[in-house]
């Protein structure tokens, strides 16, 4: 491991500051994924700023509407909070669903954003990886790539976003907020999260420096009326090999309105926003959401051993509006 320095910080400015005049400085909130990766010799920052004292551990309504998460809350108190359950079920749930309670106890808010792909390849440090090296190739794809992506990938990079808790904000428009020695900023999930391409190693648009202060989730009606579903390949603390947040709103047969977004198919959280197109004033059915499923993965482009994602994330978006239905016409 590179030899780093470590500075706990205190505000906001002080946070900034240090991070302005280090490129190589990096925030230590959980430290869950940042402390793996550092050990395995991917992450070598110059310095850890230790943020878990700043004065962002609060999770307030915003009025009309909505809630304002700090960037220190953690995963647990996130999921446990009434609010996020009554009106955000489906991010409570995905919350419960990632990692152990040891690590929700500990992994916060902007961290769980940051979290790096678990592609096996990026992990190893004696492989080639162009997120991890540019231009270092990318063994993925003719190697082992069972639970890498199908949606948003390029030749460049075929990993996938381990994150849960980002498909749930991704379906209900979350923005993050952040903070630069130029001042405040917010980024749009939807913005959030740059596509592959080929720089597959610049993995979010924060500008140089940014601190990431918190996440604004808007009003939404909707998602009151939502659930998230995980599949793994065991039943407890593993990362998904598809997943799904959804809500909806039926009024006599009819879908007024529909958030859709998977998990675990594409390097971000993949908001489905032809599936919703297809789905919004037709009728809810199951042959309506399988075609709706259908127009959303046509863009799908497979490698030899993961084809199956596109099963089953159809079963997945069907099984899922079909018990949403079911309990809305209770």
């Amino acid at each position: 491991m590179r030899e780093f320095g470590y500075q706990r910080v205190f505000d906001v400015p002080g946070a900034v500051a240090l991070l302005g005049a280090d490129p190589d400085a990096r925030c230590l909130g959980g430290g869950t994924n940042l402390v793996d990766l550092m050990k395995a010799g991917v992450e070598r920052p110059a310095q850890l700023i230790d943020v878990r004292e700043l004065p962002l551990g609060r999770i307030e309504a915003v009025d009309g509407g909505g809630l304002r998460i700090g960037a220190t809350v953690t995963n647990s108190e996130l999921a446990a909070h009434p609010e996020v359950r009554r009106h955000y079920p489906a991010l409570a749930q995905a919350l419960l669903s990632g990692a152990s309670g040891q690590l929700r106890n500990m992994a916060t808010v902007g961290g769980n954003l940051l979290q790096r792909t678990r592609c096996g390849y990026f992990t190893d440090a004696t492989k080639p990886c162009n997120k991890r090296v540019p231009g270092s190739g990318c063994p993925a794809i003719e190697g082992e790539h069972h639970n890498h992506a199908i949606l948003g990938a390029s030749a460049h990079c075929v990993a996938v976003h381990p994150s849960d808790m980002g498909v749930a904000l991704a379906a209900f428009d979350a923005v993050v907020r952040y903070e630069t020695t130029d001042g405040p900023g917010e980024l749009p999930l939807a913005e959030f999260y740059l596509p592959v391409g080929d720089t597959p190693h610049l993995e979010t648009a924060l500008p140089p420096g940014a601190l990431i202060t918190g996440i604004t989730l808007p009003p939404a009606p909707v998602a009151a009326h939502s659930r998230y579903r995980k599949v793994r390949e065991r039943a407890s603390y593993a990362f998904a090999i598809g997943s799904i947040a959804a809500a909806l709103d039926v009024r006599d047969g009819v879908v007024r309105e529909v958030r859709l977004a998977f998990g675990a198919v594409a390097s971000r959280p993949w908001r489905a926003r032809e599936a919703e197109r297809v789905l919004t004033g037709g009728p809810a059915d199951a042959a309506a959401f399988a075609a709706a499923a259908d127009a959303e993965l046509a863009a799908a482009e497979t490698l030899p051993h993961n084809g199956y994602k596109v099963t089953l994330m159809r079963n997945l978006v069907v099984a899922m509006l079909t018990e949403l239905t079911e309990e809305a016409a209770r």
